[in-house]
């Protein structure tokens, strides 16, 4: 390319929606101090993860110049809410097209996703607003992006979108690699050294979020499946969503996505590749975890410790654990003693206390818990 700047258009809008949440995901959630955030704000929001990787990459590149689009950061709610209202969407995504507008003309943009957000009346939110920054960008940009695995994505969103990335494992350590790989592979399709070709397939398969750990078979074969044709070939990035159980959503359920530098065949040989082997693993990726109910976990607890085999971590598997009760009521029943209880908050009690000059130590008396919304139960 000649001497001049390649220039980058920077989004962020990233929710987590579970649908069976009573309480809706508003205009209000996204706006507090520091939301929306713009320019340098935005570029320095969340250093260890996909923006800070595509931002310290992209920065390396003398001639990239990057524009943060004024973009709504996670709601207050973080992943604790339902579905986000239209009004929330249509407002933030109105504003970062309008700076589009106003700042361009783009060369490519960096969409920092999450994959799994709902929003009312809006089917597939990333590819909608794939869509819309499209629409601005022309086609001779390109569009890239950075995803969580546990999204719920089909071949909707690279039909706008040139690139995406998405995180291979979970717990997810590798979130700021992946910005790195999006920020390098748009700066060599900006210059004409990578040209996209791509494979998505939708495969039948809903697991629950607590059967998905990565360290572990079997989905940690699919991981190392996937590491091995990325391996193997050059110039090929493989995503496999797991997918967010909690959405009542058309695109719900795994994915699997495929790029390559200019060979759709292969992009093709790859996708189908594991999209077979996930069909043929569905019975042990569904059944790789033991679940027990509460009142069972307890009672294996009350057993152990009888035995004296202790210590004994009851987990309570929630994305959203801290405000839920149904544990602690279930050891108060069972009379479970010596019991550490980790995973109670509630801002209210907390500031009573704080008024009252309480010391971490302290033993009060109070109710606690349940207040966020019906599914944290009761005090």
């Amino acid at each position: 390319m000649s001497d001049r700047k390649i220039r980058i258009g920077v989004l962020h809008f990233s929710h987590e929606t579970v649908s069976f949440l009573p309480n809706e995901t508003t205009l209000d959630d996204f706006i507090y101090p520091g939301s929306p955030a713009k320019g340098e704000a935005l570029l320095r929001f969340d250093p260890k993860n996909h923006m800070g990787g595509f931002v310290q990459v992209a920065r390396e590149f003398s001639e990239v110049e990057l524009v943060g689009i004024e973009s709504p950061l996670w709601p207050k709610t973080y992943t604790g809410s339902g579905w986000i209202t239209e009004e929330a969407y249509r407002t933030f995504t109105g504003k970062m097209i309008a700076g589009l507008k106003e700042e361009g003309p783009f060369d490519g943009v960096y969409l920092c996703l999450h994959g799994a957000m709902a929003v009312r009346g809006v089917p597939r939110p990333e590819a909608d607003l794939a869509r819309q920054v499209r629409e601005v960008v022309g086609r001779s940009a390109f569009i890239a992006a950075t995803f969580d695995p546990h999204g719920n994505e089909d071949e909707a969103f690279l039909e706008q979108a040139d690139m995406a990335f998405a995180v291979k494992y979970f717990p997810h350590y590798d979130a700021h690699l992946q910005g790195e790989r999006a920020a390098r592979m748009l700066v060599r399709a900006i210059r004409g050294e990578y040209k996209p070709a791509h494979r998505t397939i939708k495969v039948p398969v809903i697991s629950p979020t607590v059967l998905q750990w990565t360290g572990a078979r079997p989905w940690m074969d699919l991981v190392q499946r996937a590491l091995v044709w990325e391996a193997r070939e050059v110039d090929v990035y493989v995503n496999i969503f797991f997918g967010f159980p909690f959405a009542d959503v058309p695109d719900v359920g795994m994915t699997v996505q495929v790029l390559t530098n200019d060979n759709p065949r292969l992009a093709e040989q790859i996708a189908r590749d594991l999209a077979g082997t996930i069909w043929r693993m569905r019975e042990a990726l569904l059944q790789s975890t033991k679940l027990h109910s509460i009142a069972e976990g307890v009672a294996l607890a009350k057993q152990a410790v009888a035995a004296g085999n202790t210590p004994v971590v009851l987990a309570d598997h929630s994305d959203r654990s801290g405000s839920a009760t149904w544990l602690l009521r279930e050891i108060i029943a069972q009379d479970l003693a010596n019991t550490v209880i980790a995973t109670i908050a509630d801002a209210g009690a907390t500031a009573s206390l704080k008024a009252a000059g309480a010391k971490a130590g302290d033993a009060f008396d109070m109710e606690i818990g349940g207040r966020a919304d019906e599914s944290a139960g009761d005090p």
